[in-house]
């Protein structure tokens, strides 16, 4: 880091001291919020764009939207000023790196923390697309690692103030972010979500190859490859990516934006599903996609878990050498023999119990003790604990045991979940003053307090966006969550026409009149997915600057996605399609292969498809005792259809 040169204080309380990066429209610096005695980070604006005002007021309403985001994986906005022409934006200070950094001391990472690394980034993604905001700067230079491994994405909607076009032609500004751009924004289309999750695919193609998917020699070069270019496969890069994480990457690749995943959340669960071992639900590369061969198609093929390695190789050309056969054998046998040495080691110390249930004994009686206490009284017993406030207890402290779940004296046995039924009332909060503050900064401060805000408008206050007046005052004490009301002058706009724009569209356009995206509610219609059907308030109607405006947009003609099931077991693929409104026919298969006894081999119509709600799908689960009495002893829910194959 560079230390400024002469000690700034911007606003009168922000005291520069690092300079911490440059990029290409502002620099970051550490700074000392005077007013909160804590290290901030502010990003500068570079003075040539200070001079646009429609860039700078853009800048501020990217600001405000980016402030409403409260994610644990986002970096919080706290404030946004000027200070004799000098705009920034106060955000919190991560003590850490940016993957970038990692990435160029470090080489690839291991695909697990890759993976886990994408999911994070993606939880925030799916949090941010659901408030109306797209980042459209999605790299490893705004993923930042804490020193503890916490994900953090920062930039959040702030690349929005600059267009395309513009990240093409200004120097500097795009040697580090065209490498990640969608094919549709190097077009300069309208982009959505789906952008960020092909930004976020990029990135971890870089993750476990230790490069980009499409290098050149200018950023235009390498923006017409993302148009007209297939990247080489992860695998060909780097032999040891796992094939479900290819899998996935090329689904975040895939060129047209209905080809990838529909929302961070399901890229999301799918890289959860590969951290836990579990089979992936990225669909095959469309045609024209990728020629590589995908974990789907192996399994499609007939292939078990063992197979997409060797499927692959055949694939090729190539044949592994006997040697190497003989050498995995000699591993398996090995590690079989651990895991009987582990199991009867474990069930001699009483880790688990063989041939019979371990022996029950009675709940402790952890009542009216500290939370801390009864959880190791408890873990000494060899019981899980679950901690739950009672809402009704709010003049207990919520550190103390009232009961517990089972109650004490209940019998109970070693890996029983207990749950602690505390108070409900933390120590009482003083009210901070924000009288003069900016509302923004005043929502942050009450917000880091665990108190709530409540803007209000009033005649009597002279400033836009200044809080003139408080309640409960300065010094007051209130209730942890309690409310605390602020006010700033009254104005009313008129809210725009937005019906018939897509949602991101749609909250652009309030943002820049001067309202905040509300609610979206997906509604079926004929109109084309995802574009706004109604508003409320509706379009013309006047309200307060800052207002929230809630959309309903349209879910499409009435129909419901089909989850992807294969690979789980039959009681949670009946639950997953039930939780999509469709129903189920579970057909049973005999097998030899006891591993795969009561999973899930196939279904139609495939995982992926858009179906009418209540249409039944039928789910292939293998049986290793036979079919003549069904695949299952149990009887299946109301909505499922039993049948022997």
């Amino acid at each position: 880091m560079e230390p400024t040169k002469t000690p700034r204080v911007l606003s009168g309380r922000y005291e520069l001291s690092h300079l911490v990066a440059r990029g290409g429209m502002a620099e970051v610096y550490r700074a000392r919020d005077q007013l909160l005695d804590r290290p901030v980070a502010l990003k500068v604006l570079f003075p040539e764009l200070s001079v646009d005002r429609s860039f700078v007021e853009r800048f501020r309403r990217e600001a405000q939207a980016a402030a409403n985001l409260s994610h644990p994986n986002i970096v919080p906005v706290f404030d946004w000023g000027e200070d004799n022409g000098t705009y920034f934006i106060v955000m919190e200070f991560v003590d850490g790196r940016a993957l970038s950094s990692i990435l160029r001391t470090a080489g690839p990472l291991h695909p697990d923390r890759a993976a886990e690394i994408a999911a994070d980034v993606a939880g925030a993604l799916a949090y941010a697309h659901r408030h109306g905001v797209v980042h459209r700067d999605v790299k490893p230079g705004n993923v930042l690692i804490t020193e503890e491994g916490t994900i953090k994405v920062t930039d959040f909607g702030i690349a929005r103030a600059v267009n395309t076009e513009e990240s093409l032609t200004q120097t500097g500004a795009v040697m580090g972010t065209a490498t990640y751009f969608s094919p549709e924004q190097a077009e300069g289309m309208g982009v959505d979500s789906r952008s960020d999750i092909y930004s976020l695919g990029v990135v971890l193609y870089e993750m476990v190859t230790g490069r980009p998917p499409f290098l050149g020699d200018t950023p235009v070069a390498v923006a017409s490859k993302h148009v007209r270019e297939h990247p080489p496969a992860p695998r060909e890069v780097n032999p040891g990516v796992p094939p479900d994480l290819e899998a996935i990457i090329l689904k975040c690749l895939a060129k047209s934006p209905d080809h990838r995943y529909a929302t961070g959340d399901d890229l999301r669960i799918d890289l959860l599903r590969f951290r836990e071992g579990r089979a992936v639900g990225a669909a095959s590369p469309p045609t024209g996609q990728h020629p590589s061969v995908t974990t789907q198609s192996v399994r499609a093929l007939g292939g078990t878990q063992a197979l997409p390695a060797v499927g692959m190789a055949e694939d090729e050309g190539e044949h592994e050498p006997s040697r190497t056969r003989l050498y995995a054998a000699i591993l398996a046998l090995l590690l079989v023999a651990l895991a009987v040495v582990i199991i009867f080691l474990g069930n001699s110390v009483g880790w688990w119990h063989l041939g019979g249930k371990p022996a029950a004994f009675a709940m402790p009686d952890v009542t009216n003790t500290n939370v801390v206490s009864a959880e190791r009284i408890l873990a000494r017993d060899g019981l899980k604990t679950k901690v739950q406030p009672d809402r009704s207890a709010n003049s207990t402290p919520n550190t103390q045991v009232l009961s517990t779940d089972p109650p004490k004296g209940t019998a109970v046995n070693r890996g029983d979940k207990v749950t602690l039924i505390t108070g409900n009332q933390g120590p009482p909060v003083r009210v901070p003053p924000l009288v003069d503050q900016s509302v923004l900064a005043a929502k942050s401060q009450l917000q880091q307090l665990g108190l709530q805000a409540n803007v209000q408008f009033s005649s009597a206050c002279t400033q836009q966006n200044i809080v003139c007046n408080q309640s409960p005052k300065s010094g007051a004490t209130i209730p942890p969550g309690g409310t605390v009301n602020i006010f700033t002058q009254s104005t009313t706009t008129p809210v725009p026409d937005v019906i018939g724009l897509d949602q991101t569209t749609a909250c652009n356009r309030l943002g820049q009149a001067g309202f905040q995206c509300g609610t979206i509610t997906p509604q079926p219609s004929q109109a084309p997915k995802g574009n706004v059907i109604s508003t409320n308030p509706a379009a013309g109607a006047q309200e307060p600057a800052n207002a929230a405006v809630n959309l309903v947009v349209s879910g499409g003609p009435s129909s419901v996605l089909v989850p992807y099931v294969i690979g789980d077991t039959q009681a949670q693929a009946v639950s997953t399609l039930q939780s999509a409104n469709l129903t189920s026919v579970v057909i049973c298969q005999p097998t030899g292969n006891q591993a795969q006894d009561g999973l899930v081999q196939a279904q139609s119509p495939n995982g992926g498809q858009s179906e009418a709600p209540g249409t039944a799908v039928d789910i292939t689960v293998a049986s290793f005792s036979g079919c003549s009495g069904g695949p299952t002893s149990t009887t299946p829910p109301a909505s499922t259809t039993t049948t022997t194959g």
